[in-house]
């Protein structure tokens, strides 16, 4: 019989549940902001280029996005950088991002008021 090589490594304290926990705030996160439905699946995968198996696990919580695909969700979605920020203990940042997502809006609004005065 040939002997056993390597050793098993040990994920240390709450390994999986902080797995799982990450897996369940980033499906809480998605779902709040584009629903349960197929529709978001598609919206998913064209934010990711992931497939659709992939984006329906993100959605049931079975399993998280890897870092490219994280980095992709955050660009599209503000739940999921808010997640993120939050679970990375820097929710103290997430307030200024607020700011600047009103700003933009009311530029887009002072564009919209222009454009009508135009016309």
């Amino acid at each position: 019989m040939p002997p056993k090589t390597g050793k098993k490594l040990h994920r240390g304290p709450g390994g999986r549940d902080r797995r799982e926990k990450f897996e369940q705030g980033i499906s809480t996160a998605l779902k709040s902001e584009l629903g349960p439905t197929h529709r978001a699946v598609k919206t998913l995968m064209s934010w990711t280029g992931a497939s659709e198996r992939t984006a329906k696990h993100w959605l049931a919580g079975t399993h998280g996005p890897s870092g490219r695909h994280l980095i992709q969700l955050a660009r599209h979605s503000d739940a999921v950088l808010f997640y993120f920020l939050a679970a990375a203990d820097r929710s103290f940042i997430v307030p200024g991002l607020h700011l600047v997502a009103m700003r933009t809006k009311l530029l887009d609004l002072v564009e919209a008021i222009d454009a009508h005065k135009r016309q």
